[in-house]
This record gives structure tokens, sequence and C-alpha cells, in this order.
């Protein structure tokens, strides 16, 4: 067997508007382990969060394993507890718009609902907090009557704003490993997804 390594298949092209039906064919065989990979990926850097700002009394990961905790004991669908999980993965990477971040991870998998209520919850969160910085508590008033308000209220009241309790019997991730699997397994949607509920 030859010592050298196996050369990896690469397309022709140097910039995009040169390549072929091939090239892209290619791309697109090859990004498929890669994307059927997602579920692994994401929950090997979850624990990350454990590096996240200090402050609360307990970190950032043990944060979402409890709010994952509380929506799994509550019956939650399994994308509902997923988002529970990842609803703060972007606190490392995008402090600043962690909502955003976390939304756009979950997109391709999970409902226009499910996604809108990830995206919002960082507003809907501030309920509980902003008034200590000297902004409106309910900024998330602007989106009363949208078809996901009292979703997102719920998400942050029942579970989101509640877990943050170092005495909490939280649940391990290798338990919800299973179910992010299942999510990270459907068939990516386009942007727009499945319609809002009514």
């Amino acid at each position: 067997m030859s010592s050298r390594v196996a050369q990896k298949r690469k397309v022709s092209y140097i910039r995009m508007e040169d390549g072929t039906a091939e090239d892209y064919a290619l791309v697109a065989e090859l990004a498929k382990p890669f994307k059927a990979a997602t579920a692994d990926r994401v929950l090997a850097y979850l624990p990350q969060l454990r590096h996240s700002y200090e402050g609360d009394q307990v970190d950032r990961y043990e944060h979402s394993l409890q709010t994952a905790s509380r929506a799994l004991r509550d019956g939650a669908d399994d994308e509902t507890i997923v988002a529970a999980l990842f609803h703060d993965i972007g606190d490392m990477l995008a402090p600043e718009n962690h909502s955003d971040f976390a939304a756009a991870l979950l997109q391709p998998f999970v409902s226009r609902a499910t996604h809108w209520v990830v995206k919002h919850h960082g507003i809907f969160q501030g309920y509980y907090y902003f008034h200590h910085y000297g902004k409106d508590r309910n900024a998330r008033d602007q989106f009363r009557g949208h078809p996901c308000f009292e979703k997102t209220v719920e998400f942050c009241a029942k579970w989101d704003q509640a877990a943050f309790d170092p005495n909490y019997d939280t649940i391990p991730l290798a338990a919800f490993e299973p179910i992010v699997r299942r999510v990270f397994a459907r068939p990516a949607w386009s942007a727009e997804g499945p319609p809002l509920p009514a």
C-alpha cells in the first residue's frame, strides 16, 4: 500500500462562474456526508457554552440543558425540545444577536413557528430583566397579535427564565442526543419553511 495519501477529488474551477455541471454535481455529492453530520457537530459544540460569560448561578451549558429538561418533562415535541436545548448556542460566537444565530442554525429543520420562537426569544426573555437596565420590559408587545406570540411567552415563562437553578435535576446531554439526531435528520427545507400557524 502506498504511503501517499489519496488525493481528494476537487472541482475544476477557481471562480464559481467557471464551474461546470459536473463540478457542481461533485460538490453536492461531497457535501452529503458533511451535512449528515450536522447533529454531531452541534452536539459536540454545545459544551462550549460552559465558557460563556459568567455571573449566573449556572453556566450557559447547564442553562441550556435545564431549559430542554423542563421542555421534555412538560411533554414538548421533539423540535421544541431541540429549540430549548440550542436556543442560547449563539452566546459564544454572537452574544449581541444570539437569538438570530440559534434561529439560523435550526431554521432548515424546524417549523416556521419554532424558528420564530427561537429568533424572538431574546426580546421576550427581556420581560424578566430589561427594566433593570432602564429598557422597556414590554418590548415584546410589538409582536402582540402574531401567531407565535403566546408560544414564545410560554417558552420563556415555563422553561427559559426558570432554568438558572443550580439544584435542578438536569437531564444529561446524552439523553437528548436521539431527539437532536431525529430533528437534524429531517430533510432541510427552504428559508420560508411551512406556513406559520393560524
